[in-house]
């Protein structure tokens, strides 16, 4: 029986709510869910999911494997939200990478890989969903083939994004809708929407699609 943890974080906890409850039945492996990681130790597989923090070299030593997963073409696009990045350059296909966690950030070997699709219209949840859709996909063809798999190392140019900050979903006035689309979908209604200002004042602008 091997001991898998998936890895959450806590206050960017986007992801858990699409945890698929078929991921459990999986024979030979006994998975538990932590949102801190000073409780994982000796595990076998440790799936970090959405987690926005640093993990220690000391955590990367004391269990087998730790796994990430990080939706680019990599090396090109390690960092910080690159789903949002490649919408914005007008992306529809990104690839979505399994890495195993290093020292050295987004740059371990990629040990599977999966493409996630968009259509060009969804918005901020309907992406989220597909993403996570895409993500566990990636874990439950690990896990079906684990201890056996393979290794692919990164090769090539790497480039960064930035983290994403809430002054990033302040839209330009002088653009047109359609050019504004793009930032707009990426935008999380709650806990970062859109928003313009003019005339002094600052104006918060949210996005729905209508009911079919």
């Amino acid at each position: 029986m091997y001991k898998v943890a998936i890895l959450f974080d806590s206050k960017n906890n986007w992801i858990s709510k699409f945890l698929p409850k078929d991921l459990f039945d999986i024979e030979n492996y006994d998975i538990k869910i932590f949102f801190d990681p000073t409780l994982i130790e000796a595990y076998d597989l440790v799936f970090v999911l959405g987690y926005t923090k640093i993990l220690s070299e000391n955590f990367l030593n004391i269990n087998h494997l730790v796994l990430v997963v990080h939706e680019s073409n990599l090396p090109k696009g390690k960092g910080f939200s690159p789903v949002q990045w490649q919408i914005l350059e007008g992306k529809n296909n990104i690839k979505v990478c399994l890495i195993e966690a290093t020292k050295d950030f987004d740059s371990g070997d990629i040990l599977e890989e999966e493409e996630i699709i968009f259509n060009g219209t969804e918005l901020y949840e309907e992406i989220r969903f597909i993403q996570a859709k895409v993500t566990f996909n990636l874990l439950l063809k690990f896990l079906k083939k684990y201890p056996r798999f393979e290794r692919k190392p990164q090769t090539g140019e790497a480039t960064f994004y930035s983290k994403r900050r809430p002054k990033d979903s302040e839209l330009d006035v002088n653009l047109s809708l359609k050019r504004l689309f793009p930032f707009m979908r990426i935008a999380n209604n709650d806990d970062w929407p859109s928003f313009f200002k003019l005339n002094g004042e600052t104006y918060i602008l949210k996005i729905y699609k209508k009911d079919k």
